[in-house]
């Protein structure tokens, strides 16, 4: 499985309106010129993770994004699912592999599913580093 820059990018822009839970609405323009990413791009991944409930979008002068739900209450799994689709691992397994590759699938949802928005926005705001470090 390899993760595509939608993923790697949607949980950075997650991530980014984690930082700002409860603070009111963020702009995708503040978003892209914190975390150096194109404005454009960010516009294309926000109308998935809107329609997926994830975050809601508020009109107006002050406008912007929030999440539509605590942080600790979505997880990187949902995130990624949203924007990449089913994990899978191997397209028509061999019968005899069958199994494994199943195994191998269900403990990368498992991972990705035990970490939650939160866990990330306070390595973030602990840790320092630029959020791209994370992922």
């Amino acid at each position: 499985m390899k993760l595509s820059t939608k993923g790697r990018y949607g949980v950075i822009l997650m991530i980014d309106l984690g930082m700002f839970h409860g603070e009111g609405p963020v702009s995708l323009k503040s978003v892209a010129e914190r975390q150096s990413l194109s404005e454009h791009y960010l516009e294309q991944l926000i109308a998935p993770l809107r329609n997926a409930g994830l975050v809601r979008s508020i009109r107006g002068a002050y406008g912007g994004y929030v999440l539509a739900k605590n942080p600790q209450e979505i997880t990187v799994g949902d995130i990624i699912r949203v924007l990449e689709g089913p994990i899978t691992i191997v397209d028509d397994p061999e019968e005899e592999l069958k199994e494994l590759w199943e195994r191998v699938r269900k403990s990368i949802n498992d991972v990705l599913d035990s970490v939650t928005l939160q866990d990330l926005v306070e390595k973030k705001k602990f840790g320092g580093e630029n959020i791209m470090f994370y992922i």
